[in-house]
């Protein structure tokens, strides 16, 4: 009996020595069905120790210990305000750093510069902090006006909202655009954050991004940039007020750029009829929309070419529903994709997610004085 026991064990052993990591299959598509997408993203988005090996080595060794600072802005944390905490984070990290930030409002204007590399902002659900500034385009330019500009790869934020304060531009004053965010940095991903801002709210600028369970709004041009980035059951909301509004303006500049936003089970939101879904803002602009409520504050056209050459453009869409989504008043360069030409934007190998992407964050620190 004893040795038919040990048997076993050593038999367990040895199957688990062999048994390889999970390796995330980041080519199956998201599903059509929305009720499907979260069982979808837990199959094929698992955690860290069910990936060993499989990562990008410098993210599985950064996640090997992670540092945690406590951000309070009523005292009970390691800091009151988020901009000491990230002074704290040498410029050049290898170790995942989590900033839990406390309920409240924190009126900064924060930035991480490329080196400050595997930084989470974290805040709880329940009690979601909000990041606020006033910087604006006649002050810091465009790009660099946000609240918030992460330029650090493998930048992770969930459980926020983040604002820009300026005023609504109203035509006369130059240089009103205000972003709430710059995100610049490669193989990032939010969950479960809110940007609030007017004109340029969000520039999604260079490198892969994940966008999950997000909310955006603005008025033009309010997510913007050159970046390759999926956003997923995110609300893209139109603040009413202009006859005709832009939500995306993407920046790729040539064929050979691989860069492009794709939009999956996101919602359009707002009042009125002139919300185009994008204008080129370079000449190879390249945006998607698949298996998004477009509503009736879409315009029929739906997109513009902004005058540059619209054989170079690629405005696709893919199986949308909503007042919005009836393409017979579409212009004639915007594509209307098949099943064979929609696979590849729709699933996580569009960013390599099987190499870096990770469950979102979970709030597990709290202050000192709970």
């Amino acid at each position: 009996m004893v040795r038919y026991m040990l048997l076993i064990v050593l038999n367990t052993i040895l199957i688990l020595i062999i048994l390889p990591p999970t390796i995330s299959d980041d080519r199956v598509p998201i599903p059509q069905d929305r009720t499907q997408v979260h069982k979808w993203f837990k199959k094929n988005v698992k955690p860290l120790a069910a990936r060993k090996g499989t990562l990008d080595p410098a993210l599985e060794a950064a996640e090997a210990n992670p540092r945690v600072i406590r951000v309070i802005k009523d005292g009970g944390g390691d800091f009151r305000t988020i901009n000491e905490a990230v002074r704290t984070i040498p410029l050049k990290n290898t170790q995942r750093v989590i900033v839990f930030i406390g309920p409240g409002v924190y009126s900064e204007k924060i930035k991480m510069e490329r080196g400050k590399k595997f930084v989470t902002f974290l805040g709880d659900p329940k009690k979601m902090p909000t990041l606020t500034f006033n910087g604006n385009a006649a002050r810091y330019t465009t790009v660099e006006s946000g609240t918030l500009t992460v330029d650090g790869d493998y930048f992770v934020a969930a459980n926020l909202h983040i604002k820009n304060s300026s005023p609504r531009p109203d035509g006369k004053m130059k240089g009103a655009q205000a972003a709430a965010m710059r995100i610049g940095g490669d193989k990032s991903a939010f969950y479960n954050v809110r940007f609030y801002g007017y004109q340029d709210t969000f520039c999604d600028d260079h490198g892969r991004h994940f966008f999950k369970d997000c909310y955006i709004e603005g008025t033009i041009d309010f997510i913007f940039g050159n970046a390759k980035s999926i956003y997923l059951n995110t609300e893209i909301h139109c603040i009413p007020g202009y006859l005709e509004g832009w939500i995306t303006a993407h920046a790729r500049k040539n064929s050979e750029m691989d860069t492009g936003y794709v939009f999956v089970h996101c919602p359009v939101t707002g009042t009125g009829q002139g919300a185009y879904l994008g204008r080129a803002w370079k000449p190879f602009s390249r945006v998607v929309f698949a298996y998004s409520d477009l509503g009736p504050v879409v315009s029929p056209k739906g997109w513009n070419s902004n005058n540059h050459a619209q054989r170079n453009l690629f405005f696709g869409e893919f199986g949308n529903t909503g007042p919005g989504s009836n393409v017979a008043l579409r212009e004639p360069f915007v594509k209307q994709l098949n099943k064979a030409d929609i696979k590849p934007f729709i699933s996580l190998a569009y960013i390599e997610g099987s190499k870096w992407l990770l469950p979102p964050p979970k709030p597990k620190f709290r202050s000192r004085k709970q």
